[in-house]
């Protein structure tokens, strides 16, 4: 069984955001006020909530979190509703349509509470409630994540191992991405992932794409192949 993990480990570079993105998505932006009915209200979307796509979200969200100079924090507060939410119980619970959207709201009040979220993520996950949006979270995360990582020059690398690797260890893996990539900012995630026997896998570029082995198992692989031999026709000896 793999455990995808966040490691703490990041290499960086001050640098300031950039203001482009290769691909916008359509104009959805966020702002979260409140008006007499308790709905949040202000005109900002200017579609029916629950026909937005994960992409547009997720390009609102970074909108807001860029012009309000909290692209780190509300990062890390992506990376915590990803925990909670990756929870198929979490997702089924926000989902069930026979459970209350008052009880719904306490509960999504208490995850903001408990994971310390800042006040404009509390708030997008209450506008996701209200647009019965909860379910494309996970989808959500992915998007904001590429955005972030595209604003920010970073570069994600998902290292495999078959142990938790120690903080040293990954802080060179990581500063050896970046001198591979070029990029401002190098992400750490551990996969642990005993079938590799020993050793580790670092995998990175656009959806890991770019692979460097450094396993046992990837060694065992070699090994059997150069044992491998051709096959061998004897002549047939008359009897």
């Amino acid at each position: 069984m793999t455990t995808l993990r966040l490691s703490p480990v990041t290499v960086s570079q001050k640098t300031s955001p950039s203001s482009f993105l290769r691909r916008r998505s359509p104009a959805v932006r966020i702002s979260f006020g409140r008006g007499s009915s308790g709905r949040r209200t202000g005109g900002v979307f200017t579609v029916r909530m629950s026909a937005i796509t994960a992409d547009s979200y997720a390009y609102a969200l970074s909108d807001l979190a860029q012009s309000t100079g909290t692209l780190e924090t509300t990062m890390s507060d992506i990376e915590k509703i990803e925990k909670v939410f990756s929870d198929p119980a979490v997702i089924s619970f926000f989902t069930n349509p026979t459970i209350l959207p008052e009880k719904k709201k306490e509960v999504i009040e208490e995850i903001a509470k408990s994971s310390e979220l800042q006040p404009q993520t509390a708030n997008f996950l209450g506008v996701l409630l209200d647009s019965d949006r909860i379910d494309i979270i996970p989808e959500i995360v992915l998007e904001y994540e590429r955005y972030y990582n595209r604003l920010t020059n970073t570069e994600v690398a998902v290292v495999s191992s078959v142990v938790r690797l120690e903080s040293q260890d990954l802080a060179q893996i990581a500063q050896a991405v970046q001198g591979l990539t070029g990029a401002k900012n190098v992400r750490i995630k551990t996969l642990i992932d005993p079938s590799l026997v020993a050793g580790f896998t670092i995998r990175y570029g656009e959806g890991g794409s770019k692979v460097i082995d450094m396993s046992v198992k990837k060694q065992l692989e070699e090994i059997a192949s150069n044992l491998e031999l051709p096959t061998v026709s004897l002549p047939m000896q008359p009897i």
